[in-house]
């Protein structure tokens, strides 16, 4: 994950966190996938929208997003963005 977003990114911060213990026992847990949060700042993101920002990382993320990921929140910033 942190390398595909690095590639296609290229972030000036990048943390993932794996909240996949948190939801112990549901649906997508039994198959394998994890639940991730993602704190992301690229310049790739200036002057996007959010939908469009998160469509970037979906777009870098590829075919995890069906056999590695169950759910994935994000937080994309551009830099020098607050909040």
């Amino acid at each position: 994950m942190h390398r595909l977003l690095t590639d296609a990114l290229a972030p000036t911060r990048l943390d993932i966190r794996d909240d996949s213990h948190r939801h112990a026992g549901h649906a997508g847990s039994r198959h394998g996938q994890g639940h991730f949060g993602i704190a992301v700042e690229s310049a790739a993101f200036t002057g996007k929208l959010p939908l469009a920002r998160h469509r970037l990382v979906y777009a870098a993320l590829g075919d995890m997003l069906q056999t590695d990921i169950h759910a994935l929140s994000i937080d994309a910033k551009a830099p020098g963005e607050q909040g």
